[in-house]
């Protein structure tokens, strides 16, 4: 029972990991300590993408999920909602590559916005 609750738990964690690469950008504008822990994520999430990698996290969760004795068959909440948006049916190579240049451009822009952002602040407090 523990094993499934901590295999659920690496579950949303891995989640909210992806969510934090793909977005995390928009929380730094606010919170500009966040690029520190941001951009590492990014060039992780970019370098296990690029390469084909596996993320650690999955590797924990189905060691968990196989100590709990689940086959992969059973479907909880977490299971059945998010574990589609982490590992979508059909991702191919290309698929993977897209996202990892998605990902990369969109942080892109946004680190832009931040940098301009911050320097026309910056210029309109000097005058």
């Amino acid at each position: 029972m523990i094993e499934r609750i901590a295999a659920d738990g690496v579950m949303l964690l891995h989640l909210l990991f992806v969510l934090f690469v793909v977005f995390g950008a928009l929380l730094a504008m606010r919170f500009q300590w966040l690029v520190f822990l941001h951009l590492p994520a990014v060039a992780w999430g970019a370098f296990i993408e690029i390469s084909g990698g596996v993320c650690p996290l999955t590797h924990v969760e189905n060691d968990l999920r196989q100590r709990a004795g689940s086959a992969g068959m059973e479907s909880g909440f977490i299971e059945h909602y998010i574990y589609s948006l982490l590992y979508p049916p059909g991702l191919t190579r290309n698929v993977q590559l897209v996202l990892a240049a998605f990902v990369l451009c969109l942080n892109a822009v946004l680190y832009a916005w931040l940098l301009v952002r911050r320097r026309s602040t910056r210029a309109g407090g000097m005058q």
